[in-house]
């Protein structure tokens, strides 16, 4: 399966919620690390945090995919 066929593989239900948590997360540190005021350097720190994990969320499992024809004994 490529990487092509998974992007358009139907995605499961848990990781369509979990890939929304993870848009979510990424947009909250994009608001942080783009903030018009001067905010602490931890708080900038965190939102840096955030935008990885939720990249790494909803990258992850917009990848899962939902084929029962696929195992791993075809490789």
């Amino acid at each position: 399966m490529t990487i092509l066929n998974r992007f358009t593989a139907p995605t499961p239900k848990l990781f369509q919620r979990i890939r929304n948590v993870g848009l979510t997360l990424a947009a909250i540190g994009g608001v942080l690390i783009a903030a018009p005021i001067a905010l602490p350097t931890t708080i900038i720190t965190i939102g840096g945090y955030l935008t990885v994990a939720g990249g790494v969320l909803s990258a992850v499992s917009q990848l899962t995919v939902n084929d029962k024809n696929y195992s791993n004994d075809d490789e």
